[in-house]
């Protein structure tokens, strides 16, 4: 057998477990990592601030499916990773964070750069690991993977102590499965669990599936749709169960929650069968939880049993993964016929069109919905879009129609600023033949703008669309409803972001006038490298519709008419 270091070993489970791509920042607690890494076929992505590397990393496994790797040194290097990890473990991204710590034999005496990362990371990991014997590192880091890829992704960090990763000893892989006590990732109902739950979908006249992130992870995109024609129930999306369905399915309603479609809310509060397929009940779907969907039957498909009865009472909850349960469920559905809701819902849309991108008034402005509407149609909706956080998040999901999955990656449970230019390098190098653009505002942007020079190392293909208001937009739009208009700390004065994307070696382009969105677009998808388009927009245009905070679901701030019908 041969003797390898700890360093060694690291890299040599990072290749057995398919690992092809690390972004991270090196620093002295790491570095006998980062020396053995020059020896093993794994490229290196050198972020420019270790925030962009989880970013970078999550982007990258929700794009492609896979395990995204960062790595950080101790102290600061390995904090500045929080952020991404908790916006990792929000979403269900699977992640494995390595980090650097000082020598054992210091841990625990304030040595330079040692900060208790495993202690500051154990809310928001799925698990995290000390390593400071060698002889757990191999076994450690594949534990890692294992729980970062299964049942409920999420991220996982594993700490080393510098003086492992130098020791050495004899090394050889043994290739088991990996088996942790306790730990039941997977799990299937009973037979009569899927009877009950016919047996309510069958008899509902007014059901609603409410689809969620759990429809990508698993997979289940055929089997959804199976079930959908086969049953004839609408459905509606979460943000991040977007592109689950196909948005031009004719039975496909729209979002659902805060920023959702109108008629789909109203719907969910009308209905008397809720089918919560692989998503949590978040608060921004539900509204005030003491009114929601007060008549329905609630039936909870959901691979992490602990989200069951968390937030709403189900009536039949079906615990394991989704592609499977919903095989086996639809194998006891009956076709479905449902004219009459479905004209129902229809009626609902009423006056929806005032908030359509054909009927928002130019008058030579440029809103946010032209921008966005325009991407989507010169990109003949086939991007990978990645967004940060905000107004221009939301006009994403009205404007931006996704028809596949893993085409729109963002931050929704967190809602972290800066996320979206990280991780859209990770998702172009995870999937480098498909055209990504990013839709940011101008206030996430200049969170992680440093990133651009990243790019511009990698000789990375990437459009950036910056929706630039002069504001922190959605900050401001609460501010004017419920605020009386008192705007603090929401005016903000940007950089010259043509210049500032020039100074980072990538194209600016800037746009002021709808007219000359497309020409812009065009030259983007044509130049080599990143561009970066500055869309100068209406600077006090809202979101809608609303629901607010503690406000019934079907209880909504809608946008006014337009004086003039375009």
């Amino acid at each position: 057998m041969p003797i390898l270091s700890g360093a060694q070993i690291t890299m040599e489970v990072l290749v057995k477990e398919g690992v092809e791509l690390i972004f991270g920042y090196p620093g002295g607690a790491i570095m006998p990592i980062y020396d053995a890494m020059l020896d093993y076929n794994i490229h290196h992505v050198l972020t420019r601030h270790e925030q962009g590397a989880a970013h970078a990393a999550d982007g990258y496994a929700r794009a492609s499916g896979e395990v995204g790797v960062a790595m950080a040194t101790s102290g600061p290097g390995a904090t500045n990773l929080v952020t991404g990890i908790a916006t990792a473990m929000l979403d269900s991204s699977p992640i494995v964070c390595i980090t650097g710590q000082v020598p054992s034999q210091v841990i625990g005496t304030d040595a330079f750069q040692e900060t208790d990362v495993t202690g500051v990371t154990l809310p928001i990991t799925k698990h995290n690991y000390l390593v400071t014997e060698i002889a757990e590192l191999a076994d450690t880091l594949r534990e890692a993977f294992y729980i970062a890829r299964s049942g409920r992704q999420g991220p996982v960090l594993v700490d080393i102590a510098k003086d492992v990763q130098n020791e050495k000893i004899e090394f050889q892989w043994i290739d088991k499965p990996v088996k942790l006590p306790g730990y039941r990732p997977d799990m299937s109902a009973d037979q009569r669990t899927f009877q009950e739950a016919a047996d309510l979908i069958n008899n509902a006249e007014r059901p609603i599936i409410l689809a969620g992130q759990g429809v990508i992870a698993s997979g289940a995109m055929a089997e959804l749709l199976k079930f959908v024609e086969r049953t004839n129930i609408p459905l509606s999306m979460t943000l991040l169960g977007l592109g689950g369905f196909p948005a031009s399915h004719p039975l496909n309603l729209g979002m659902m929650g805060m920023h959702g479609e109108a008629w789909v809310n109203t719907a969910i509060q009308e209905s008397d069968l809720l089918l919560a397929f692989g998503m949590r009940f978040d608060d921004r779907v539900t509204g005030n939880l003491a009114n929601y969907a007060k008549h329905a039957k609630k039936i909870h498909i959901e691979i992490d049993p602990t989200e069951i009865d968390k937030n709403v009472k189900v009536d039949v909850a079906i615990v394991g993964d989704l592609r499977e349960m919903l095989a086996k469920l639809t194998s006891h559905t009956d076709q479905g016929n449902r004219k009459e809701w479905l004209s129902k819902i229809e009626s609902h849309r009423g006056d929806s069109a005032v908030r359509d991108i054909k009927h928002m008034p130019d008058m030579g402005h440029l809103y946010a919905a032209h921008v966005i509407h325009d991407i989507w149609r010169l990109t003949n909706g086939d991007a990978l879009v990645v967004t940060d956080v905000g107004q221009h998040q939301m006009w994403e999901t009205q404007y931006y129609h996704h028809d596949t999955p893993r085409s729109l990656i963002t931050s929704g449970g967190l809602g972290t600023m800066g996320f979206a230019l990280p991780a859209a390098m990770g998702a172009k190098l995870s999937c480098p033949e498909k055209e990504v653009w990013v839709i940011c505002g101008d206030g996430g942007f200049q969170m992680t703008a440093a990133e651009l020079t990243t790019l511009a190392q990698e000789n990375i293909d990437l459009n950036v669309a910056i929706i630039n208001n002069g504001y922190l937009g959605m900050v401001r739009q609460w501010q004017e409803f419920f605020y009386d208009g008192r705007y603090s700390a929401t005016p903000m004065l940007s950089p010259d972001f043509v210049k500032l994307a020039e100074a980072h070696r990538a194209t600016g382009i800037r746009v002021s006038k709808r007219e000359d969105v497309e020409t812009a677009v065009r030259k983007a998808q044509s130049t080599p490298g990143v561009v970066v388009i500055d869309f100068e927009v209406e600077k006090e245009d809202s979101v809608y519709p609303m629901v607010a905070t503690g406000a019934d679901l079907d209880d909504m701030i809608r946008r006014p008419k337009p004086e003039i019908e375009w």
